[in-house]
Parts: structure tokens; C-alpha cells; sequence
């Protein structure tokens, strides 16, 4: 039955799921309609908020182009290669390396989520250099597949924002510490389970031997830099010798291996997306060893960075028009009215897994749900963690499904969502069952 289900999925994505940039368009028509059929908002004002929404996601969008960029070329540089090779190494069959990349991804998401989405795509090319027969498919969807745990984890931007001090709304819940969220009972469980049911359910969903995709192994190498041969047509002019100088490289990332070293010792290890991009960013000057093939790396990454660039500007634009027309609190709202003291997590799950959809952003989605499910589950008598929990869930759930968080780890792979997304399709199910029980029971 598995199998035929994997077989349905990845036919009618592969038939149906168009490239992303079509999908966040006809999201975008799909959001402005709503906006007409369920709420007051008239055809000028959802342009206006779609118009006005449009770049606010300009720095975030940034941070992701950089997310691809430094993991790129760190893991381009000898260093690094010959790390992965060798925890790569420890992978004998597709099932193993199945196995491993989604283990190696689920712990990296929990500790922060953009270390994840890379760390996971990364890994999962050097598995296919190196273990024959694997599907490069199924392996790039395992690596992503990690991303469920993001906000049931460290870096959960749900349980930081109601564990900080004046947060917009501590007057009415105060402050909740991480031990009551992250840490609580039912969040570890749940969590373990996932890190037990994620693997094993990927490993079976391996397709038989005649229905894989094997990738050609010299389409992972990446280009090598010129090296001495290639200096010695160039002339050895100041500026030359200052591109291949091992020095400045040394200099430069030395400073920035310092400030990471005074931001541990002074704030502990708190990662977040600028302090991952930063350490992979200076790692990667070092580990090039010169300018110019930290540069030439550069050149190599940015390539498969469009995807972002364009469609991350739409995303905000749909952001804008749902919350700002009450769609998104329209539809909390309706799943809040249906519930009791007993569904209300499960239903507080879903409705957020939905609303992600529109709202990709976890901190922007709970700005637009929380005073919906805060109210309604003190009035229900709910636990204040569990429904913050519930919604965290829940939007780290549909994430399965949603290209856009997809897109860095696609461009790394050099894939298409519809590539994948039969698989996590089948994730988005298994893990549904797994979350909503672990909230219902525990």
C-alpha cells in the first residue's frame, strides 16, 4: 500500500505541481479572491495591500539568498568536502543513506532551522557521490524532510518570542520560559517520535530498483578553481597577488572568527539565521584559502539563487493581503468556533498548518493567530504552551508542502519542487497523525 501511495503522490505532483514561481502566482489569485468572497475588503484595497505587503520581506529574503550562498561555498571548500565525504562514508546502501541524512537533518533543524535546511542539502549530495543506486530524489526529500522539527526546537521562533521579556503579548499570558514550550513533556515527545517515524517511514519509501532516479555523479562536482598553471598566464601584478593572497584571507577570517567567539562567550550559543550565515560565511573564506577562490565558489552559488530573489517579494505580497483584509484571522477564527477544551490543540494545529500556507513566515503568523487562539483557549481553559506549542506545529507542518521554504535546499540539489514533494507528501501525512496525536493525548 505504501508503495502504491508513493507512486500516486509522485505522479500527480510530477502531472500537476507546477515550477514554484507559478504556484506563488496562482496562490496570489487564489488569496485575492478569498479576499473578496469572505471579507469586506473591495478589489482596490486587496491590490493595495497585496502592492504595499510586497517588499517587506526584503531582508529576510536577503538572509535566505545568503543561507544558500555561504552553505554553498562552504561546502564547496576541500575542508568541509572531505567532512561530509567521510561522515558520508559511514552510508553502505540506499537505505542506509536514506536513513542517515534524515537523522543528520532532523538534529540540525532542531538546533536552528536555517543550519538545517543546508546542512541537510548539502549532505545529501555528497550521499549520492558516493552510495550507488540511492534515489537523489527521495535522499533531497529525507534532508528536507528534517524541517518539521524546526519549531518544536531551539531556534522556535513561537516559544522565543512568548519566553522574552515585553513581547507584544505578554500582558495578557506573561512571560512562558522554554521549559513549559521546547522543553516541555509533550514537545520532546513528540519530537522523539518524529525522530523515530521520519526516518524509518523514508527509508520505506525507497522506490523499487527499476523506478529510481540515480543522478549522474560528475553533475555534483562542483567547478574547480584555477591553480597555479592558470597564474602563471595571468600576469603577477599587485592586484593578482592580493586575490591569491593567503594572508588576507587569513586576516579577515580570523576577525570574524573572533567576534564569533566574543558573541559565545557573551550571549551562549544562541543561533540564530544572521550568526549561522555569518559563521558559515567566514568559515568559507577561510577554508577557500585565498580570495579568489573564495570568490570563484561565490560565483558558482549565487547561480542557484533566483529562485529566491523573485519569488520571495510575492510571498510577502500574499503575507500583506491576508492579513491585512482578516482573511488569515477569518480562517483562525473558524476553526476556533468548532472547538472544545479537548480538540482545541488539534484544531489550533490544523488551522495554523493551513494559514502557513499564505503566511510562510512563523513569527508573522503567530503576530496574526495569536490573540485569536490565546483568547479562545483561556476562555476554553486550555494550556497557554500547549497552543502556542499547537500552532508552531502547525506551521512547521505544512512546510512539507509549501515550495517556498523548499527553494534553498532545491537550488542546492539542482531539483524541482515536483521532484520531491510526492515524497513529502507522504511525510506531511505520517508526521500529521504523529503531531496532532502527541497534542490530543499528551
Amino acid at each position: 500500500m505504501l508503495k502504491r501511495a508513493i507512486h500516486v503522490s509522485n505522479t500527480l505532483m510530477q502531472r500537476y505541481l507546477p515550477d514554484p514561481f507559478l504556484f506563488v502566482i496562482l496562490l496570489t489569485m487564489v488569496v485575492f479572491g478569498f479576499g473578496l468572497i469572505f471579507t469586506p475588503s473591495t478589489p482596490v484595497q486587496m491590490v493595495q495591500y497585496w502592492g504595499e505587503g510586497f517588499w517587506n520581506l526584503l531582508s529576510f529574503s536577503m538572509q535566505m539568498v545568503l543561507v544558500l550562498v555561504t552553505g554553498f561555498v562552504l561546502a564547496s571548500s576541500p575542508v568541509f568536502k572531505k567532512a561530509l565525504g567521510r561522515l558520508a562514508s559511514t552510508a553502505r546502501t540506499p537505505g542506509q543513506a536514506v536513513v542517515i541524512v534524515t537523522v543528520v537533518s532532523l538534529a540540525a533543524s532542531w538546533i536552528n532551522w536555517g543550519f538545517g535546511l543546508v546542512i541537510g542539502a548539502l549532505f545529501a549530495r555528497e550521499l549520492a557521490k558516493r552510495v550507488e543506486r540511492v534515489d537523489y530524489r527521495l535522499l533531497i526529500a529525507s534532508a528536507y524532510s528534517g524541517f518539521l522539527v524546526w519549531h518544536g526546537g531551539l531556534a522556535g521562533s513561537i516559544p522565543l518570542t512568548i519566553a522574552t521579556p515585553d513581547h507584544f503579548t505578554a500582558d495578557s499570558i506573561g512571560i512562558i520560559p522554554a521549559s513549559e514550550t521546547i522543553f516541555a513533556g509533550f514537545n520532546l515527545a513528540i519530537t522523539a517520535a518524529l525522530f523515530i517515524a521520519v526516518p524509518l517511514l523514508n527509508r520505506r519509501m525507497t522506490p523499487a530498483e527499476e523506478e529510481r532516479f540515480v543522478i549522474d555523479r560528475s553533475l555534483l562536482e562542483q567547478p574547480r578553481h584555477q591553480e597555479a598553471a592558470g597564474l602563471e598566464a595571468e600576469a603577477l601584478t599587485p592586484a593578482v597577488r592580493m586575490e591569491n593572497s593567503r594572508i588576507l584571507s587569513m586576516i579577515i577570517g580570523g576577525l570574524g572568527v573572533g567576534f564569533l567567539v566574543y558573541y559565545f562567550v557573551t550571549t551562549g550559543f544562541q543561533l540564530n539565521l544572521n550568526i549561522v550565515n555569518f559563521a558559515f560565511l567566514f568559515m568559507g573564506i577561510l577554508f577557500h584559502g585565498t580570495p579568489r577562490h573564495f570568490l570563484d565558489a561565490v560565483s558558482d552559488a549565487v547561480k542557484g539563487a533566483g529562485g529566491i530573489i523573485i519569488q520571495f517579494p510575492f510571498y510577502a505580497g500574499i503575507m500583506g493581503m491576508m492579513v491585512a483584509s482578516g482573511l488569515a484571522a477569518l480562517m483562525s477564527e473558524a476553526f476556533v468556533s468548532i472547538s472544545t477544551p479537548f480538540t482545541f490543540p488539534f484544531f489550533a494545529f490544523l488551522s495554523a498548518g493551513i494559514v502557513n500556507f499564505f503566511v510562510p513566515s512563523g513569527g508573522g503568523q503567530w503576530a496574526v493567530q495569536a490573540p485569536i487562539m490565546l483568547d479562545a483557549a483561556q476562555h476554553l481553559g486550555v494550556s497557554i504552551p500547549k497552543t502556542a506549542m499547537a500552532v508552531a506545529w502547525g506551521d512547521a507542518w505544512t512546510n512539507m508542502i509549501q515550495p517556498f521554504w523548499a527553494l534553498p535546499a532545491l537550488a542546492i540539489a539542482g531539483l524541482k519542487a515536483k521532484d520531491i514533494m510526492g515524497f513529502c507528501l507522504i511525510i506531511l501525512f505520517v508526521s500529521g497523525i504523529i503531531i496532532s496525536l502527541g497534542l490530543l493525548f499528551l
